[in-house]
């Protein structure tokens, strides 16, 4: 909780001062976020988090853009953050799966920028953000063993307009036991978000060992919500067949709100 208070007061400070330049700025934003969501795995509430957020808000407005503390704690996060500022490339682990975070530049083709893997009963599927740099599209892109395709898919989510927090179904097990399925709310407070495009996935987005599936672009709302999503719950991406049942992959939302932060210092 300390270190999601003191990332928080620099942010805001950031904001308010012009402190950092771009690259340090996304970097301490999508160090805060993994700071956030540390601190939820850890068992904070939304209203401490709320509280803590204020507080380093107030903290940060108190403090003169030219003051010597400030300017001092300043130095401190250049030099902590310039070499993060510089990687390209980062994991996210989370109790079951992990986030992969890639922005590295191209102009030439789209490639995952933020992904995670999911088997389900029939198929594999990648899910996450996509494309050229700058241009990190919520897709989801599956291979069917027997060759089905699915006419239409929906991401499906806890709707945080009907909730106070997460659905985490434990029945005794630890949270790193407990099944993807198992960390969605019931379906009355469940929220979804209809594919605005399929196509045939592209080469570029396949994993190496297959050579078709099928590809689902998912409005950029969708992305935004699933930033604001408790860490350790799930969201489930269905997929519709006209005459059969829906097939279902399920998605840790792990990290997601800092990997996406951390794709940001590429597109400042």
């Amino acid at each position: 909780m300390d270190l999601f208070y003191e990332r928080t007061v620099m942010t805001a400070a950031d904001a308010r001062c012009g402190l950092f330049d771009a690259s340090v700025g996304s970097a301490l934003a999508a160090a805060r976020a993994q700071a956030r969501g540390a601190a939820l795995r850890a068992g904070a509430d939304r209203a401490t988090l709320s509280a803590v957020e204020r507080r380093a808000s107030q903290k940060a407005a108190g403090a003169a853009c030219d003051s010597a503390d400030l300017n001092l704690a300043a130095s401190r996060v250049r030099t902590a953050f310039e070499g993060y500022a510089k990687l390209i490339k980062m994991d996210y682990p989370g109790d079951v799966s992990q986030w992969r975070a890639d922005r590295s530049s191209t102009a030439t083709a789209a490639r995952w920028r933020l992904a995670q893997d999911a088997a389900f009963d029939g198929g594999t599927m990648v899910f996450g953000l996509a494309g050229r740099i700058g241009a990190n599209r919520l897709m989801a892109v599956a291979n069917f063993e027997d060759g089905a395709a699915p006419y239409a898919a929906r991401l499906v989510l806890r709707d945080v307009a009907l909730t106070l927090g997460p659905y985490l179904d434990a029945r005794g097990d630890s949270l790193e036991r407990m099944a993807l399925a198992r960390r969605l709310p019931p379906v009355a407070a469940q929220t979804a978000y209809a594919a605005e495009a399929r196509s045939r996935a592209g080469l570029d987005l396949l994993p190496k060992d297959l050579k078709s599936g099928w590809a689902f672009r998912f409005p950029a709302q969708a992305a935004r919500t699933l930033a604001g999503l408790d860490p350790r719950e799930a969201v489930m991406v269905e997929f519709l067949f006209e005459g059969r049942a829906p097939r279902r992959a399920y998605v840790e939302v792990g990290d997601f709100a800092a990997g996406r932060a951390f794709l940001q210092v590429a597109n400042r």
